[in-house]
């Protein structure tokens, strides 16, 4: 009885017409379990009497899934497709396993309460996302300006079908027919159902693109994007500019290696090249340089480099070997005599400006040395130092000053003590000269015979005047000369004499001033009488006093004036 009860309750519900409530939508993955929510929260859960899950099938039939009945356990009904992957969970709603792409179809929560029916029919969507993007078929080499398939990208089992962009250096590529040719398709699975969508991109070359990344992505619906490992490509381009370098430490010199470096901005690049070394030409092949050695002064000029299969592509440069000679005449070991002249001459060749300069004996001079007229102190080593830029010459010669000695003053002097005399020989001549003196002498001082030049001196007492030469001599001659020397006693007495004129001339010299002055006060006063007299005969007038007046006071000056001149 009670199945029967059962049965007819289930042929009244299924003839009875059924209240849709709304269609929604719901995803899920593919292979997951998808769970179909029943929205009975129109109906209180202890109002249900019946919970069905049913599917449409299509063509307006519908298949049954799972049945339960309040207090009563869930029955499956499922067949086909749905067998043993269907269950009730919680809220009745419906699980499903292992989703396919063939679940996209609307399936139905029906509920029975005891005074009403519902239907919650959900529409069901299943995506995958595709697999791992990669590149492949990839081109070996881009060609700058050729449209060149660059690969192929792959987005498989994918629902819905994936949509692939490519990306150059993460910036979206885009068709122009032109340098940019995008093609794609998209395959799906019979068994599956699942979209492989394949796209290729034809790409024309830029320079630039040198180490640029491409990639290619896909944005699916349900979750993030995906994208391809990146991946270059080696640009080819044949040379468009050439460059010659010159490989030197520093400005070149006679006797350096120089090496030429032929630099040209194809790719790959080339490897042999034509150098143009003056007059010749040389190929090098499998190397970008060329090494001359040992380079001259002739060495400097135009040089040039060129392709092998494009000589019209050459570069050149300019390249100067630089050098600098000296000649120092004369040179060596000079032996010259002194008051001779002696005439340098130094001649410079070189490739620019130079600079000399000169030091004796490593002493710097400020000028060139000009020899006129030859000196003992002239001796010596003379270097000039010649330099231009990083270069430097040098040259020295070794000069000797020679000849008889001189004596150039012989001179005498109290001691401090006043108790002897110090005679001083000065000299001058080389071989150094030997002094020698017509009296002994006592604390006899040589000093260093320095640029010929030498002094000796000794103390001596005498005690009488004297008269003393100092000689002088080397294998060149001899010098003497003679000095006076009086002695003590008499330089002590002709002190006191002079001490005494000294006063005489003093007082003889202070009589004459008045004399003088003596004598022009009276020669005054006559030039003014005789002014007056004549004053006198222009006005007519008699001039006090009479002639003999006037004789008297001639006389009179002329015997102040005679007295002036005693």
């Amino acid at each position: 009885m009670h199945l029967l009860s059962s049965c007819l309750f289930f042929l009244l519900l299924s003839a009875l017409p059924g209240r849709v409530s709304g269609l929604d939508t719901i995803t899920g993955m593919y292979g997951e379990t998808l769970e179909i929510p029943c929205n009975i929260g129109a109906i209180k859960e202890e109002d249900v009497l019946i919970t069905k899950w049913k599917y449409d099938k299509g063509e307006g039939l519908a298949g049954d899934l799972l049945v339960k009945q309040k207090s009563q356990n869930v029955v499956d009904s499922a067949t086909d497709e749905y067998k043993g992957r269907v269950s009730m969970g919680a809220n009745s709603n419906l699980l499903l396993s292992e989703a396919r792409l063939s679940d996209q179809r609307t399936f139905t929560c029906m509920v029975v309460a005891s005074q009403d029916i519902r239907e919650y029919p959900v529409n069901v969507a299943i995506y995958k996302m595709p697999a791992a993007l990669e590149i492949s078929e990839k081109a070996e080499e881009l060609e700058i300006g050729k449209l060149t398939k660059l690969g192929k990208c792959v987005a498989a089992d994918a629902n819905p079908a994936a949509n692939i962009t490519w990306l150059k250096n993460n910036k979206p590529l885009v068709a122009d027919e032109k340098g940019i040719s995008i093609q794609a398709s998209v395959m799906v699975d019979p068994v599956t159902g699942l979209s492989t969508t394949t796209s290729s991109l034809e790409y024309a070359a830029e320079k630039e693109d040198t180490d640029a990344q491409f990639t290619c992505s896909t944005q699916h619906t349900e979750g993030a994007a995906l994208v391809s490992s990146p991946v270059t490509f080696t640009i080819t381009y044949s040379p468009e500019n050439i460059v010659l370098q010159v490989i030197s430490q520093g400005p070149l010199v006679e006797g350096d290696n120089v090496t030429m470096k032929c630099i040209a901005d194809g790719n790959p690049p080339p490897t042999s090249f034509n150098f143009h070394l003056m007059e010749t030409m040389v190929r090098v092949d499998d190397s970008d340089t060329y090494t001359i050695t040992n380079v001259s002064r002739d060495a400097t000029g135009e040089y040039k480099c060129s392709l092998i299969d494009n000589p019209s592509l050459e570069a050149s440069v300019d390249v100067k070997v630089n050098y600098l000679d000296i000649n120092l005449s004369p040179s060596g070991s000079i032996v010259k005599s002194a008051g001779s002249a002696l005439n340098l001459s130094l001649q410079i060749d070189a490739s620019g400006k130079s600079k000399v300069s000169w030091t004796k004996d490593n002493v710097k001079l400020d000028k060139e040395p000009i020899f006129r007229k030859l000196t003992y102190s002239d001796s010596g080593r003379y270097e000039c130092q010649v330099t231009m830029e990083q270069l430097s010459r040098k040259a020295s010669f070794e000069l000797l000053v020679e000849g008889a000695p001189v004596i150039r003053q012989l001179s005498k002097q109290r001691g401090e003590d006043g108790q002897h005399k110090v005679l001083i020989c000065e000299a001058e001549g080389f071989p150094k000269p030997a002094v020698s003196w017509s009296i002994n002498g006592t604390s006899p001082v040589e000093s260093p015979f320095i640029n010929g030049k030498i002094t000796h001196k000794i103390t001596v007492v005498p005690s009488a005047n004297l008269t003393v030469s100092c000689t002088v001599t080397n294998k060149f001659g001899m010098d003497t000369r003679a000095i006076n020397v009086s002695s003590l006693f008499v330089e002590v007495r002709m002190d006191k004499q002079d001490k005494y004129s000294d006063q005489t001339k003093l007082v003889v010299g202070i009589v004459v001033g008045l004399l003088i002055a003596t004598m022009i006060v009276g020669l005054a006063y006559w030039v003014y009488m005789k002014k007056s007299k004549q004053g006198s005969w222009k006005t007519g007038e008699k001039e006090n006093g009479s002639s003999e007046e006037e004789k008297k006071l001639e006389e009179k000056v002329e015997e102040n004036s005679q007295k002036a001149e005693v």
